[in-house]
């Protein structure tokens, strides 16, 4: 089914595999702040506020750059700051829509703080709001869905990061490093590859019709949670996510009652750059739970690098979780329950 061309651009009328195929191209992303000056005061925290795939970004940083940052650093999902929010917090507002009212409602009382302020987005209330204002911002490319435009997202954060001091431009230089790579690796996995040799749709194949589980280590557990996220858009279906060690305190045991039957498929995202004992706790929990669970199809992250293996797992993500959407008859691309929701809240 995954190697009909016109069965696929039936059931994938947008072309998201088109969209998945070009966010290579994303880590080239020119990043133009705004607005950029400020008065230099020194930063000792940061928190970025956002939802979804706009706030994968920061999560993504925090991991990465967590050996170099040296103030904390928080990522917000909720109406309300926290209380130390002050004049010496970078607060960076992330909604690819512009539109996201919990994040509005955090910048708002971020800004009634004195905080230093900085804003992503492609658009809507947000982007009025940095102009209006004179804040520091990006304006992101639009016409995407925010979860496939996390590479963009990843840029512009990295350049505010650099524009208040708290990292430094050489990491936007090791993001672009990775684009002719990508795009090499991306090209692997496009629709008109077959399924004997495309790893993307092999997966699809071995996951349709099961509930996902996905489980990464200390660096891998935000793209274990990108993967979560493009299941639930793109294939419409429910997935859960977790990350280890904290998986063996804990969900561990629930794998072991009933039922016996499980419809789930697992997934271990895995980095060989992760702690050694993480390594074996992937190994030996799948071992004990033998039996009592399927057992764990392995995701080797390719790359040299974290940011490497970061970007390629997350690409990879939105191509297969595109398969099942194809072999589930959805469109990938419409979150069209969601919006329903947006307007109700109003």
């Amino acid at each position: 089914m995954l190697d009909d061309l016109n069965l696929i651009q039936n059931r994938d009328p947008s072309d998201a595999l088109a969209v998945a195929g070009n966010e290579s191209l994303q880590a080239g992303f020119d990043v133009n702040i705004w607005n950029g000056e400020n008065d230099g005061r020194p930063i000792e925290n940061v928190v970025i506020a956002g939802m979804g795939g706009s706030a994968l970004a920061a999560e993504l940083v925090k991991i990465w750059l967590k050996a170099e940052l040296n103030i904390p650093f928080e990522i917000l999902r909720s109406y309300d700051i926290p209380a130390y929010v002050g004049a010496n917090t970078l607060f960076i507002a992330s909604s690819y829509s512009g539109n996201t009212e919990e994040t509005l409602s955090a910048l708002e009382q971020a800004e009634s703080k004195g905080a230093q302020l900085g804003i992503i987005a492609a658009g809507g209330q947000l982007i009025d709001i940095a102009g209006s204002y004179k804040i520091a911002h990006v304006s992101l490319p639009g016409n995407l869905q925010p979860r496939m435009a996390v590479i963009y997202n990843l840029c512009a954060l990295i350049g505010l990061l650099a524009n208040f001091g708290v990292t430094d431009l050489s990491k936007l230089d090791e993001i672009r490093a990775t684009v002719d790579w990508l795009n090499s690796e991306s090209d692997k996995w496009v629709k008109e590859v077959p399924a004997d040799n495309n790893y993307a749709k092999k997966l699809a194949l071995q996951a349709v019709g099961k509930t996902p589980v996905f489980y990464g280590g200390n660096l891998t557990a935000p793209v274990a949670y990108k993967w979560k996220i493009s299941w639930n858009e793109n294939a419409k279906n429910v997935a859960f996510w977790n990350e280890y060690s904290e998986f063996n305190h804990n969900e561990f045991l629930g794998w072991t009652s009933h039922p016996i039957e499980k419809p789930f498929v697992v997934f271990d995202i895995i980095s060989n750059l992760e702690h050694p004992q993480i390594l074996k706790r992937f190994e030996v929990s799948d071992r004990l739970l033998s039996g009592m669970r399927p057992k764990a199809i392995t995701i080797n992250l390719a790359g040299d690098i974290l940011i490497e293996q970061m970007l390629w797992g997350s690409i990879l993500a939105d191509f297969v979780s595109i398969y099942v959407a194809i072999l589930n008859n959805v469109d990938p691309t419409p979150v069209y329950l969601i919006e329903k929701l947006k307007r109700e809240l109003v």
